[in-house]
């Protein structure tokens, strides 16, 4: 009812560090300025994810934002010991050393006219590259296809440790908060959903091959092996169905 009075959309999340939406961004974020340190720029990551049917993409949502409340972020984590085992990037850091904030500081990622009109900024390449350089990473053209995969199945997998543990009690909930959130495309019902429409077999060899290639941070989320072994989709499980199959397949292990 208070949803309803303030004109709010709800769902049920349980309290983790940044709730549903904000918890699946992160390995989101990570993976655009990954992929940028690999050899993508910030435009075609950005091209990519707004042909997708985002409204802008991710780097100009940075912008939007306020490049400086990801970095207090990271340093609050930083100083409870929280940072993630997988390594971040650094670029972003870099760019709010140099006082780029985004719109409101006339330059983040991108550099602003007047009329906020983002432009790509040779300055921004050039720290890019030489990040590259720094990490002995050697550059290499990745295709449209590669910078969408790993962007959507980085946010798969985690919606999906979100609703082992119960941070979600459904999948629904999850496409829910994305689609009014992150203005993720409605026509493509949100991420979950989108999964379900690749067939969680894809998904799961996807994230299997990525995970030989890039590390354990992308080895599939028990859920999708389980659904994926029977063929299964997200959108068969009911209220609390992935905590319950999480538990049980604990309790089954110790039993063994």
């Amino acid at each position: 009812m208070l949803a309803k009075t303030i004109g709010k959309v709800p769902v049920v999340a349980r309290t983790c560090d940044g709730f549903i939406a904000n918890r699946m961004l992160a390995p989101y974020s990570r993976e655009t300025l990954l992929l940028v340190e690999e050899g993508a720029l910030p435009q075609d990551i950005d091209r990519v994810m707004e042909r997708f049917g985002f409204p802008m993409g991710p780097f100009r949502m940075y912008d939007l934002a306020g490049l400086d409340v990801g970095w207090r972020i990271r340093k609050r984590r930083l100083a409870e010991g929280k940072l993630s085992a997988v390594r971040d990037s650094e670029i972003a850091d870099r760019l709010c050393e140099l006082g780029r904030f985004g719109q409101k500081t006339g330059a983040g990622v991108y550099r602003y006219d007047e009329n906020r009109t983002p432009q790509p900024d040779p300055e921004v390449e050039a720290l890019i590259v030489a990040e590259s350089a720094r990490l002995g990473i050697t550059r290499r053209q990745i295709s449209d296809d590669e910078i969408l995969e790993r962007c959507m199945l980085a946010v798969v997998n985690e919606g999906a440790k979100a609703l082992e543990d119960g941070t979600a009690i459904r999948p629904g909930d999850i496409d829910i908060a994305w689609i009014y959130g992150f203005a993720f495309p409605a026509y493509r019902g949100g991420p979950m959903h989108y999964a379900d429409f690749l067939g969680l077999v894809k998904v799961r060899d996807e994230l299997t091959r990525l995970s030989e290639r890039h590390g354990a941070h992308w080895r599939p989320a028990e859920l999708i092996e389980r659904l994926a072994t029977r063929n299964g989709k997200f959108a068969d499980l009911g209220p609390y169905a992935a905590m319950a199959e999480a538990t049980g397949a604990a309790m089954a292990g110790r039993e063994r």
